[in-house]
């Protein structure tokens, strides 16, 4: 005997053989449910839970079973409901029209109580199946999910350990590094750049200056102009960071991180360092980096100058000085950057340590 547990809509306009197929179904211990139209079947299934299996005769007026089982198929709600065209024209044409509507089996009228049976049971043996898969399916790709959301948190939790070891440093670099993120995801937003991309970089640059924890505070915080020595020491930074960070990182945001801690002191002209590229060579996250941290460091105290205010710090990108010239930015993000200047101050102001301008 059948599962009850299976319900069975049959839909034909003729009212004997909807009763035949309605006391064959019950016999088996299927629901059943009957419907004289394809309307009507319609109705009911707009109003009841969605069957397990549609026996439809093939010819009916009005709509016919073949659209009827074009437009369940059709339907995202329905389109998994197994569905029988029963009929009684044994035709290669309407066999055909049959698969053509997307139907799974087809049965010939009188219809013949063993087949039914057979063909009624493999069919909803294949819908549990399928349903099983269904399931394990969307377990699967839960449980895809929380890991993935696990290991994403645990490399947010890398990047924070590391900026925090940077802010260690002194208090200014904390307040520094807090206004590169809102700098640099200014500017990758007026650039047009993909939301991805937007929140990346906002994580991601505060990793820029994270080889500092490899410099000497000897040099890192001497009151007072560098060496050539130390110079050349204090610009290590770039390198330490990159590889603190590490290579072939699986986190998109370490990724990002290293190539803004490698690239964030390159130049556009060829200028800078540790690698002296050129032009699209750096990395674009690392080309905003380079503009964004020129302007806090013009905007800041440093041992060897004043801070400037804002309207001379945009001067100074747009025009030059003796250490920075309008050559070392991306020539688009050069363009773009007085859209974004307002946001520059008001990101100064307000994330600021009081040793600024």
């Amino acid at each position: 005997m059948a599962d009850p547990k299976f319900r069975i809509l049959v839909v034909d306009d003729e009212r004997s053989s909807r009763r035949l197929l309605e006391a064959l179904l019950q016999a088996e211990s299927y629901a059943v449910e009957t419907a004289e139209s394809a309307r009507d079947a319609l109705d009911i299934l707009e109003q009841s839970p969605v069957p397990d299996a549609i026996l439809t005769d093939g010819m009916m007026p009005g709509m016919t079973g073949f659209d009827f089982a074009a437009r369940l198929k059709a339907d995202k709600r329905t389109r998994s409901i197994p569905v029988i065209i029963v009929t009684a024209i044994d035709d290669r044409e309407v066999r055909l029209r049959a698969l053509e509507s997307g139907v799974e089996d087809f049965l010939l009228k009188p219809v013949d109580r063993a087949e039914l049976k057979v063909r009624l049971r493999n069919i909803l043996r294949l819908k549990e199946q399928g349903e099983r898969i269904r399931r394990n399916n969307e377990i699967l790709e839960d449980t895809v999910r929380h890991r993935t959301a696990q290991l994403h948190e645990s490399y947010l939790e890398t990047i924070r350990t590391l900026i925090r070891a940077a802010e260690k440093k002194d208090e200014e670099t904390g307040a520094h590094i807090q206004r590169i993120s809102h700098y640099c995801k200014e500017m990758a937003e007026k650039l047009g750049m993909p939301d991805d991309f937007v929140r990346t970089i906002f994580v991601s640059s505060p990793m820029h200056d994270v080889g500092k924890i490899g410099i000497s505070d000897r040099i890192l915080l001497k009151n007072g102009p560098l060496s050539a020595d130390e110079w050349n020491i204090m610009r290590t930074h770039t390198t330490l960071g990159a590889n603190i960070i590490g290579k072939d990182n699986p986190s998109p945001e370490l990724r990002m991180g290293r190539d803004i801690a490698l690239g964030h002191h390159e130049r556009w002209d060829g200028s800078g360092y540790p690698r002296g590229l050129q032009g699209e060579d750096i990395p674009l996250c690392a080309r905003i980096m380079a503009l964004a941290d020129v302007y806090d460091a013009l905007r800041s105290r440093r041992p060897y100058k004043e801070p400037f205010d804002h309207q001379t710090a945009i001067e100074i990108i747009q025009k030059g000085d003796a250490r920075v010239r309008p050559e070392h930015f991306d020539p688009a993000l050069l363009s773009l950057f007085p859209r974004a200047a307002p946001a520059f101050a008001e990101y100064f102001d307000s994330l600021s340590t009081g040793s600024g301008a």
